[in-house]
């Protein structure tokens, strides 16, 4: 009588087959969630910044367009945007946190990673559309490839 079925060598080829395929596959989808995440903070940027330029067409200013209390309401002019602006995807999701500083003429956002994308490098966009990406994090976008958003 001849039984069928695997023996422990093949069995353990397979899972080293499954382990070389993990060890390649696994760190190439993590690099691809990253990009994805960061093209949705910048667009996030660019949807607030469309909103905040409707808001200043109202307003004539850039002004109390940060939130610093919570309650979605423009307080002040440098904090998180305000909700009644824009509720950017990448905030909700909780990946970034998204930051104005703003004048009367002038605005800079911030796109800031948090929780597992800490440290995937910091977005911003300004009025004149300059975008820039700080991939350290070490405050100066000047070092090379931090110029503008790459992904």
């Amino acid at each position: 009588m001849r039984v069928s079925g695997f023996t422990l060598i093949e069995l353990l080829i397979a899972v080293a087959i499954m382990g070389i395929i993990s060890a390649v596959a696994i760190p190439m989808y993590t690099n691809y969630s990253e990009r994805t995440y960061r093209s949705e903070a910048g667009a996030d940027l660019f949807r607030c910044a469309q909103a905040l330029e409707r808001f200043a067409s109202v307003n004539f200013t850039y002004q109390n367009s940060a939130d610093t209390d919570a309650d979605g309401l423009g307080d002040a002019d440098v904090g998180p945007i305000a909700g009644e602006i824009c509720t950017p995807l990448s905030v909700r999701q909780g990946r970034y946190t998204i930051a104005v500083n703003a004048t009367v003429a002038t605005f800079d956002f911030t796109a800031t990673p948090v929780g597992f994308m800490a440290g995937n490098g910091i977005l911003t966009l300004d009025d004149a559309g300059n975008r820039g990406w700080d991939q350290n994090g070490d405050g100066d976008t000047t070092d090379s490839g931090e110029q503008t958003w790459e992904y």
